[in-house]
């Protein structure tokens, strides 16, 4: 891994705590009612790009020490950034396993490069799932190159909130989830009244509208982080950065507008119209 890859040892102990994934939910969407008009170019090429760097960079976290060295040398540590620990502080993030805090060059740019990685299976295809159902229609009513810009400006939107609130925090965090939020927000404000398609593991498979998909989410996200806003618990969140979510939603939502096409939506809107029209089932 480089000069970085000195940050991860084997320490016999160390200060500070774990950062241990979590399952943030128990439904997932599988679909939407809400065709697409062209073929989501950028979507599928984030999601290339994401599942190469866990394959390619991560190997897919099949080997721990470099997945370790990944998340280290590239996952998002506030501190860092704000210099509020001293050089050398060090923090478990598997067993035997230490992220050491430094100040490398390429820390300036972890904002962005930790939204393209991810520390589990579980974690990228949740995100992918996510992703792959609201972004292409997001997608379809930006137009290729703003849905990029704004899928990035979510992104460093939700590293920013989380810097906010966390400032002192030693943990890497990684995911692409911050950016994916302010894709949720976006879709909530076009496309509320959508059905969408969950899946309730094991058997079960229901329709319900976004806006109530959505909403809940976001309020899971802050009732999950108020603790930390708490000065008497500020260790509560179990290694998700939940406020990253809060801040990129909220990104979304206020800045969905700016970035529509206002043709592309002219087109989607027509082609809903003469689908309600010449549906027999409508």
């Amino acid at each position: 891994m480089g000069q970085g890859a000195a940050r991860v040892r084997y320490p016999e102990r160390v200060g500070g705590r774990e950062a241990t994934p979590r399952t943030e939910g128990r439904m997932f969407p599988i679909g939407d009612e809400n065709p697409t008009l062209r073929t989501p170019v950028m979507t599928y090429a984030i999601l290339a790009a994401t599942f190469a760097v866990w394959i390619l960079v991560e190997k897919a976290g099949l080997q721990p020490y470099t997945l370790a060295a990944t998340v280290c040398d590239y996952g998002f540590v506030p501190a860092e950034l704000t210099h509020r620990l001293p050089v050398g502080f060090a923090v478990p993030i598997g067993p035997r396993l230490a992220c050491v805090i430094d100040d490398l060059p390429i820390n300036r740019l972890t904002p962005l490069t930790s939204m393209f990685l991810h520390g589990s299976w579980g974690h990228i295809i949740g995100n992918s799932l996510f992703f792959g159902v609201f972004g292409n229609n997001i997608e379809d009513s930006m137009g290729r190159f703003r849905f990029l810009a704004f899928y990035l400006i979510c992104g460093l939107a939700a590293a920013a909130a989380h810097l906010l609130v966390n400032p002192a925090s030693p943990i890497p965090t990684v995911g692409a989830s911050g950016a994916i939020s302010g894709v949720l927000g976006a879709y909530l404000v076009l496309y509320p009244r959508v059905r969408v398609k969950m899946f309730f593991p094991p058997f079960f498979i229901f329709h319900v509208a976004a806006w109530l998909v959505l909403l809940w989410w976001f309020g899971v996200q802050v009732l999950t982080g108020l603790p930390e806003l708490s000065p008497m618990r500020p260790e509560i969140s179990g290694g998700v950065a939940v406020w990253a979510h809060v801040g990129g939603f909220l990104t979304g939502v206020a800045l969905v507008k700016l970035f529509e096409n206002p043709r592309l939506v002219r087109r989607r809107t027509t082609a809903g119209d003469a689908r309600a029209v010449w549906d027999p089932n409508a």
